[in-house]
């Protein structure tokens, strides 16, 4: 069974059912190393398609059909309302003005994960701070610009599929749509149809580096798209009505290179960009750019400053004087539109209009490569050039760990479905899992014998005791994991040569030194945590590792009933999963057992 277009897993046979090439001419090596294929998907939920009833009947029945339509209309209300009630309202996920907006909590996707490490400390949280304008926004609101008709030099051209609208109308039920970059154009295919040609095609000026789809507001009527360029230009995008926005125009916040963007999960208007200059930079769709100057973290901090700081603020010489050090501390800045943003009087400068960026972050010297969000949305998992793995907390914009790679850059990071485990790819060609939590390295992966290009979770088992992850590489490998979580709860050694402290106790003492309280030596209680040896760490093997094309892979993104891999050049496949049977579950181990964690206990 096995081919360049099939390969055989312990839960049974994976076969190309679908394909889409790069252009004819492909682009250099050279670009596609600097600009390679990303890949995002979202499922969509279609409806029925309503059937217009005759004039004749219509008449007879006026009153009927009259009566469906309220009911209709009702059950769409009352749906909206069932929405909201899942999600409290006493916290704004969103920093917009739209009080509609904002009813929102990360709460909402919480895992099983019960240990509470969110500081309630009175102080700006990023997802929660007031509004500043008092303007209302439509919560509907979408992109102002036509993208057929527009006269930007930015966007060269673009292409739709005839009927597109008639296509989209016809659906029905579950409909999965796929985005990805290839050059300087940007694709949106519909999954498992074998279209050959896409729905949408458009090409740019700049290279796109990376994107993402919002899957709370994604609908029959609308999907929100977030593109980062390499010139740093971001354009918010929506595909069904062809209508586009323009943020951090010209690089006029930050004109360093788009390496990552995430939307925040529940929420319709914020979205994490990071960049090649080692920040990552809060925005909301809905506010203009404003004139923010980044100042540049000195070499001398007060030592509040090390956490948190805004453009106005100024060092306080009776403060203790602490070296920014970008293993231990993040650097925030606050925008001058901000309610705690003033000036030396106390005046807010920009009169109270919200703009962009929300917040920024600066996390080091290096390009930050990718981030991710924890399942209950209070946590980020960033990996930059430098090496590291930071784990931030969103809410009050602290660094609470930061875990050194065993060697080289980090190249990939997924955080697990439970939200227990973080997954990093590297340039070590190790797959390293790490529980935050427990702030240690669980276990290393080997199987690649290249740089890791792409880490990502499978759904979990319904037993909930096995964790299934896949990775690509630039060695051409699809390789698939099993883990299992039944030890997670046991202590385990400690690997770090230093004191440690917990995700709840680092956010604690940061809370601290904000309101003043503390010494110099606890605030520089390490947070840094650096690489164990190999003879501490137990190694993971893979479960199939698959050679499936000739060019270096990208991208891996699990389906529930596909995986789809990519190149750097653009060559994309989808896999189709085997069918799961109660005589054949999907994840037999064919008499090979996943390591568990009680395996560790014979670590050094």
């Amino acid at each position: 069974m096995e081919s360049d277009s099939a390969f055989v897993a312990p839960e049974g046979v994976y076969s190309v059912t679908e394909e889409h090439k790069p252009p004819v001419i492909p682009a250099p090596s050279s670009i596609a190393q600097l600009h390679p294929t990303r890949l995002s998907t979202v499922t969509v939920h279609f409806n029925h398609p309503k059937h217009a009833s005759s004039p004749g009947l219509a008449q007879l029945l006026g009153a009927n059909l009259n009566k469906d339509l309220r009911r209709d209309k009702e059950r769409e209300r009352e749906k909206d309302k069932d929405k909201e009630k899942l999600l409290p309202d006493n916290r704004s996920l969103s920093s917009s003005d739209n009080p509609d907006d904002n009813l929102t909590s990360p709460d909402v996707t919480s895992t099983t994960v019960q240990d509470p490490i969110v500081s309630q400390e009175p102080h700006h949280m990023l997802f929660a701070h007031p509004s500043v304008s008092g303007k209302k926004k439509s919560s509907s609101s979408k992109p102002k610009h036509n993208m057929r008709t527009t006269s930007s030099s930015f966007i060269t051209r673009m292409q739709s599929v005839e009927g597109l609208n008639k296509i989209l109308a016809s659906k029905q039920g579950e409909v999965t749509f796929m985005f990805y970059n290839s050059g300087k154009t940007f694709l949106w295919y519909e999954v498992g149809t074998k279209a050959k040609e896409p729905l949408t095609k458009i090409s740019f000026s700049a290279f796109p580096t990376c994107h993402d789809v919002n899957t709370l507001t994604a609908s029959p009527e609308r999907l929100d798209v977030v593109i980062g360029f390499n010139t740093g230009d971001l354009v918010w995008f929506d595909p069904i009505a062809s209508r586009y926005g323009r943020l951090n125009k010209q690089g006029s916040i930050s004109s360093s290179p788009c390496t990552a963007v995430r939307w925040v999960p529940a929420s319709s208007t914020l979205f994490l960009v990071s960049h090649a200059d080692g920040t990552i930079i809060v925005y909301d769709k809905e506010r203009d750019d404003g004139v923010f100057n980044v100042p540049t973290p000195p070499t001398q901090l007060s030592t509040p400053s090390v956490l948190h700081s805004n453009s106005h603020s100024s060092q306080n010489p009776s403060q203790p004087a602490v070296e920014w050090d970008p293993l231990t501390a993040m650097y925030v800045t606050v925008p001058p539109w901000h309610p705690e943003a003033n000036t030396n009087g106390g005046v807010r400068a920009d009169k109270g209009v919200a703009k962009n960026p929300v917040s920024h972050w600066r996390l080091g010297k290096r390009a930050v490569v990718d981030f991710a969000f924890s399942p209950d949305v209070k946590h980020v998992a960033a990996i930059s050039e430098d090496g590291c793995l930071r784990v931030i907390d969103a809410f009050a914009e602290q660094l609470v760990d930061c875990y050194a790679s065993y060697f080289g850059a980090l190249t990939s990071v997924a955080w697990s479905p439970d939200g227990r485990l973080i997954l990093t790819g590297g340039q070590d060609d190790l797959l390293t899992i790490f529980s935050p939590w427990e702030q240690r390295v669980v276990a290393r992966c080997q199987g690649h014998s290249s740089f890791v290009s792409a880490v990502a979770f499978d759904a979990p088992k319904c037993d909930g005791r096995t964790y299934r992850f896949g990775s690509v590489g630039e060695d051409n490998k699809l390789i698939l994991w099993d883990f299992s979580s039944s030890a997670l709860h046991r202590p385990k050694l400690q690997h770090s040569h230093h004191p440690r402290v917990s995700m709840a106790s680092s956010v604690s003492l940061a809370a601290a030194y904000r309101r003043g309280i503390g010494s110099t030596a606890q605030l520089l209680t390490p947070r840094y945590h650096p690489a164990p040896s190999r003879n501490e760490v137990s190694a993971v093997q893979p479960v199939l590792v698959k050679h499936i094309d000739a060019d270096m892979l990208g991208c891996l993104t699990f389906l529930p009933r596909a995986l789809l891999t990519a190149t750097k050049y653009g060559h994309v496949r989808m896999w189709v999963r085997p069918l799961v049977t109660q005589g054949n579950p999907r994840r037999r181990t064919h008499g090979r057992q996943p390591l568990s964690l009680s395996d560790l206990q014979d670590v050094v």
